[in-house]
């Protein structure tokens, strides 16, 4: 196997000999599993860990390896070899990390496309698929939602679901799938490339092990039957994990995600809620914050029936989330900020001391 066929192209060379990491092996983090990396080369794949001195340098778990990263490394065998540097990724996908306070998680990097998936069946959410949405936009990721498992449901139902997707999201490429008949996988190989790095996004038992088994037709995914009790898939991934398709695409696999915090996404939210963007701007106010002011062009258009009252809704619960994330980073970096300070003056008393 060839770096080119994992994605690797003339413009990360050009940024391997600017960071002067010619000297080194390079690879693809196809896995991690608790800061152990799994890393495929040209040689083959290799268990790796970080440096003690890349560790060290981190500011956050954002410095550390993630599945999709080009690392530098050296191969002393097939059970151990050495992560020394990581190359500028041209896109990240990450979300608020669940249960930390103002920390970013990581959900794969050097994505060309991602694939929100959503059942037809129980699981489908337009606020959620907008919230996937302002993910990819903030990560500059070109999103294509894939509505799946439409042989659970009639024809009726899927017409209806897909005009509320119309009615909601605009300019995205919608794909409905059956995994039985198979109805929708030509439209859905047809945007895969050879080279280019797909992400998919979306709940536990969704169908994603599914459909990574029918692009690649291989059983590469276990995948468990439809739960009676909740008409669900279970959901069996248990971590990232990115694989190469018979056409020369390339998947990330992803667990379900429960939670999809927003994280950073000024831009993303600007992008996704562009007709709420475009209306803020004739407010009265400079900061009109849409919810009481008068002159607020935003909720005027609401009233009027020009956007959706539950995107407006999702926009501004967004917003605060983003608020309230941004202000938690804040407070965080104060925080080590101080801690650092104390450590100076701790040193320096040290040093006064010993004279």
């Amino acid at each position: 196997m060839k770096l080119e066929d994992l994605g690797y192209t003339d413009k990360l060379e050009k940024l391997r000999k600017e960071n002067n990491l010619t000297g080194f092996e390079i690879g693809r983090v196809i896995s991690e599993h608790k800061e152990r990396y799994i890393v495929k080369t040209e040689q083959g794949e290799f268990e790796a860990e970080i440096t003690g001195n890349l560790r060290f340098s981190s500011k956050s778990r954002e410095d550390f390896p993630a599945v999709g990263d080009w690392v530098a490394l050296t191969i002393h065998d097939s059970d151990f070899s050495i992560i020394h540097g990581i190359l500028p990724r041209f896109s990240v996908i990450s979300r608020q990390a669940v249960g930390k306070f103002g920390e970013i998680q990581i959900i794969a990097t050097n994505i060309d496309y991602a694939l929100l998936v959503q059942a037809a069946d129980r699981d489908f959410n337009v606020n959620r698929l907008e919230r996937y949405l302002t993910i990819c936009n903030s990560s500059m990721v070109s999103p294509v939602i894939v509505l799946s498992k439409i042989d659970l449901i009639d024809e009726d139902q899927t017409f209806e679901i897909l005009e509320n997707i119309k009615a909601r999201i605009k300019n995205v490429p919608v794909i409905a799938l059956s995994n039985q008949s198979q109805d929708g996988y030509d439209k859905i190989k047809a945007i895969i490339e050879k080279g280019k790095t797909y992400c998919m996004l979306g709940s536990s038992g969704v169908g994603k092990s599914t459909l990574l088994n029918n692009l690649s037709g291989k059983s590469l995914m276990r995948t468990d039957a439809i739960s009676q009790s909740t008409n669900k898939g279970r959901h069996v991934t248990s971590h990232r994990e990115l694989i190469i398709l018979e056409n020369g695409g390339i998947l990330v696999d992803n667990p379900g995600m429960r939670e999809v915090g927003i994280a950073d996404s000024a831009s993303g939210l600007e992008i996704t809620f562009d007709l709420i963007i475009s209306h803020s701007k004739n407010c009265r106010f400079k900061d009109c914050t849409h919810t009481n002011e008068k002159g607020c062009s935003v909720i005027e258009a609401v009233e009027k029936g020009e956007i959706e009252e539950a995107s407006y809704q999702n926009y501004m619960k967004m917003e605060r989330e983003k608020a309230h994330f941004d202000s938690s980073v804040a407070e965080r970096r104060k925080k080590d900020k101080d801690f650092g300070k104390m450590l100076r003056n701790y040193k320096k008393d040290i040093n006064k001391n010993k004279y």
